[in-house]
């Protein structure tokens, strides 16, 4: 595989082979990421994304490959017919192949008709992550993500009405202690009125670099602590109604909730509970401690 830059994926993808099909992200504004700070977005030659997988195909075998990650940021930026044709040249190469999975946010994913995304699915491409961040639209607005919540309801209809498995993150703590509570119930909102697949936990870390940690680092944003962590989640679990199922799959969170709702709502909640006794020193380290270590 050539590689350019750091390859960053998705936590439940790490048994996936990684094939970069774009390079950086086309939006690359968001106040808190410095995954492709001084990089340009840029597509790479459907010629080079076939001879990847012609190399994959040499040094793993037919049988192998299960499952592949189309890195980097946004690759649904992508027109359908060089999607399509990416995940078919996948299939051909790799008989046993799952599915096909890539970023996609919200401001992207309605670029398409439902025809085009219909095509992709059935290429083999799946599945869908999707980094909603916060359903508050003071925070969005704040955090540059380039959607409301509204439009991110209308995106993530549309492309789950196309058959495709969505897999949206939110940021848990990215208000800070200030719009906690906003944050937590307009989360719940957008994910109530649009039910993803999988709703996937975070905890913000702030990246140096970023208008995200100088925000942070000039008093403007309040981190929270693992007890006021629990409670946001807290309060965003008693909230959502689902169908979902919630995975906290991330090293920087102070808890591992997981479970289906609304079905293990009550446990999760319970489970919450529980570790809002526990003492200090049962949690991770304070979130200030872990700044720059690149989670």
């Amino acid at each position: 595989m050539r590689y350019q830059g750091t390859v960053y994926r998705p936590p439940s993808e790490a048994g996936s082979l990684i094939i970069q099909a774009t390079l950086a992200c086309p939006h690359n504004k968001c106040a808190f990421c410095g995954m492709y700070q001084g990089r340009k977005f840029h597509v790479r030659p459907i010629e080079e994304v076939i001879e990847d997988l012609d190399t994959a195909l040499q040094v793993y075998g037919a049988d192998r490959v299960r499952t592949i990650f189309l890195a980097d940021g946004n690759t649904a930026v992508l027109p359908a017919e060089k999607l399509i044709a990416i995940g078919e040249a996948a299939k051909a190469r790799f008989p046993g192949l799952q599915r096909i999975t890539m970023y996609g946010s919200a401001k992207f994913l309605v670029k398409k008709s439902l025809e085009e995304w219909q095509g992709i699915a059935a290429a083999g491409i799946t599945r869908i992550h999707s980094g909603l961040e916060s359903g508050d639209a003071e925070t969005l607005r704040a955090i540059n993500k380039g959607v409301t919540p509204q439009e991110a309801v209308a995106a993530y209809r549309h492309v789950m009405s196309a058959g495709i498995e969505l897999s949206v993150y939110l940021m848990v703590g990215v208000a800070g202690t200030e719009r906690w509570r906003e944050h937590a119930l307009g989360s719940a909102s957008v994910l109530n009125h649009a039910p993803p697949s999988f709703v996937r936990l975070r905890t913000f870390v702030p990246h140096p670099g970023t208008p995200w940690h100088d925000r942070w680092s000039q008093g403007g944003l309040t981190l929270l602590s693992a007890y006021e962590a629990l409670q946001e989640t807290r309060l965003l679990v008693e909230q959502l109604q689902g169908p979902t199922t919630l995975l906290s799959d991330h090293v920087s969170n102070f808890l591992d909730v997981q479970g289906q709702i609304p079905g293990d709502k009550a446990t999760m909640l319970a489970e919450i509970d529980e570790a809002l006794q526990w003492p200090r020193t049962a949690f991770r380290p304070p979130t200030e401690r872990l700044v720059g270590l690149g989670l």
